[in-house]
């Protein structure tokens, strides 16, 4: 059974319930008992009401989004609001990031089952489901607003905690620990073949996310909160947890990273969670859209920074390479790390088109930077076109585990040899990197000027690497900066491809065929059939032309450069809206945000 469907059902029998009650006798219960009754009277209406708490889980859009939308992982047509000086306010912040309606539907299951006719394990089992959707809905919200109020029952109309001020983090981030140890231990064992569905590992995975951002925020954002040491334990034992289980394993084969994204059923060896497609029901996702049209999406492509830290596949450094920063696309993808041709277009890779495969070099009407991902995309163009892919959409899966697993363990100063051979080792083994399993001890000089200065130990800066190539696109990068204290990479400028020279032609992806050209001015009388001309050039129209190379007539590409970004220390949290502050005026705003 599929998540995105589940919950429709659900609230279409529930109200059918209610309806029926309309229809019987004036002595029957009255309406909300009646459904009451029928909800919470057996275990398929305990069952049905739960389907409906799959709506806290993201849009079968948002995992692939989030990164695109803020992160420094890659260029976008224009630079976020966010981050532009100005621009964003407690005005823009949506009223419905702050909705609790979802809350309230779920502290309404718990209060309410407690029918004695029920086995309690059977009702356990149900109000663990619900306990953990609170947890993930708090979660969401300490993420994004810091100090939330604390609500663990449904309100009435005229209750005082309508107007509840804000709660510590502390104490809400406590409650929602609290509420995954419960979902944990009451749950009913067993997995689901769909992986569409709440077990006890996925809840013990998600402690581990909750645990490791928490534990690292507190340590990294010089709050004086408490508890980091114990948060960071916490998270290891609970992916500790998940892997001695032995019910997930890391997918091998040929294309095995890029094929956990672009199966239309999950790949349940490694995968735990995930939104499922179905062509009959019409749900589908609009990857291949976004990430392929010049007009639907943002045309977010990846930094240069980002592709030099995936590694050569000896192991070593490919910023260690002499001439590394000269080297042309077609050059610099050669013998590196496994995904990073299953997260990029590189040479080899093909498309089908009307039933005829055919070389597909990244696409200049699309990316601004030359690295297009193709890690959600299906390679039939027919995709291409809407929201048409049929390929499901993990939410969690066993490589994150590991990858808390290893960060827990290394913030803690747990590192060893048979960590990192369990964690990183395995990771980088799939992707084809030799010597995958030797501890680090040498801190990289790359990632260190371009990324983490702060960072002094050597595993510890490898896990950030890992991380970040890892999970790229899967909506990490943001919170991850934010735990970590790095809201400044954010303002890193956009650059692309290395160009040698204006107007020679650029076969990208070395099959003989030209496939770009950057001229400034105007572009050549006689233009090369197939080629796209990208003008560099000062100004653009009689304005500073955004697209340009470092260097003037070469170097490397660069996109944005003059479009100003701003971040600072209170922007690690958003405002309240405006409205919620107008309604409830015992709420207070985020220090930095104004009123």
């Amino acid at each position: 059974m599929h998540i995105p469907f589940k919950k429709q059902w659900a609230a279409v029998i529930i109200g059918a319930a209610a309806l029926a009650g309309c229809t019987k006798s004036l002595d029957q219960s009255p309406q909300a008992s009646a459904t009451r009754d029928a909800v919470f009277g057996s275990e398929a209406g305990l069952k049905l009401y739960t389907t409906s708490f799959y709506d806290i889980l993201p849009d079968i859009n948002t995992p692939f989004r989030t990164d695109c939308n803020l992160s420094d992982l890659g260029a976008i047509n224009t630079v976020p609001d966010y981050i532009r000086p100005g621009v964003y306010s407690a005005q823009v912040e949506a009223k419905s990031n702050w909705s609790w309606t979802a809350l309230r539907n779920v502290n309404y299951f718990i209060v309410n089952n407690n029918n004695p006719a029920i086995p309690v394990a059977t009702r356990d089992n149900y109000t663990a489901l619900a306990r953990f959707f609170r947890a993930y809905f708090y979660f969401e919200k300490i993420k994004r607003y810091g100090d939330v109020p604390w609500l663990s029952k449904p309100l009435a109309v005229n209750d005082s905690l309508l107007y509840a001020k804000r709660d510590s983090r502390v104490l809400v981030m406590d409650s929602v620990i609290a509420d995954l140890d419960w979902a944990a231990s009451h749950i009913i064992d067993g997995e689901d073949a769909t992986r569409s569905t709440i077990t006890q590992n996925v809840i013990l995975g998600f402690k581990s996310r909750v645990c490791l951002f928490e534990g690292t925020y507190r340590k990294y954002r010089n709050d004086s909160l408490p508890g980091s040491g114990d948060l960071l334990t916490q998270a290891a034992a609970a992916a500790k947890a998940v892997m001695d289980n032995g019910k997930y394993s890391l997918n091998q084969g040929n294309q095995s990273y890029r094929n956990l994204f672009i199966s239309a059923t999950p790949v349940t060896s490694e995968i735990m969670l995930a939104d499922i497609t179905s062509s009959t029901l019409g749900k589908m996702n609009d990857a291949n859209w976004f990430f392929t049209s010049a007009t639907y999406g943002n045309r977010f492509s990846f930094t240069r920074d980002f592709i030099n830290t995936y590694l050569q596949q000896d192991g070593t450094a490919f910023t260690d390479v002499p001439g590394h920063d000269t080297m042309t696309f077609a050059h610099e993808t050669q013998n590196r790390d496994l995904r990073l041709g299953q997260t990029i277009r590189l040479a080899g890779y093909s498309r089908v088109n009307s039933g005829k495969t055919q070389a597909a070099p990244p696409v200049f009407s699309y990316t601004y930077t030359g690295y297009q991902p193709i890690k959600w995309c299906l390679d039939d163009m027919y995709y291409d076109a809407g929201a048409l892919n049929t390929n499901s959409i993990s939410l969690m899966r066993y490589a994150e585990i590991l990858l808390n697993y290893a960060e827990a363990k290394a913030e803690l100063g747990q590192m060893d040899g048979t960590v990192w051979v369990q964690t990183i080792g395995a990771l980088r083994t799939r992707a084809g990197i030799a010597n995958a399993n030797n501890l680090p001890v040498t801190v990289d000089a790359y990632m260190k000027s371009r990324y983490y200065p702060d960072v002094t130990n050597a595993p510890l800066m490898e896990i950030r690497r890992e991380r970040a190539i890892e999970l790229c696109l899967e909506g990490f990068r943001w919170m991850d900066l934010v735990r970590w204290a790095h809201g400044d990479l954010l303002l890193k400028k956009w650059n692309g491809l290395y160009v040698p020279a204006l107007n020679v032609p650029m076969d990208l992806n070395a099959d003989g065929v030209l496939d770009v050209c950057f001229y400034q001015t105007t572009p050549p009388a006689n233009p090369i059939p197939g080629v796209t001309y990208i003008n560099v050039g000062p100004t653009l129209g009689g304005v500073t032309n955004p697209q340009q190379l470092a260097n003037g007539t070469y170097g490397e590409l660069h996109w944005q450069d003059a479009t100003n970004r701003i971040f600072q220390s209170y922007m690690y949290v958003y405002p309240l809206p405006l409205t919620a502050i107008q309604l409830n005026p015992n709420l207070s705003q985020n220090q930095g945000w104004g009123q």
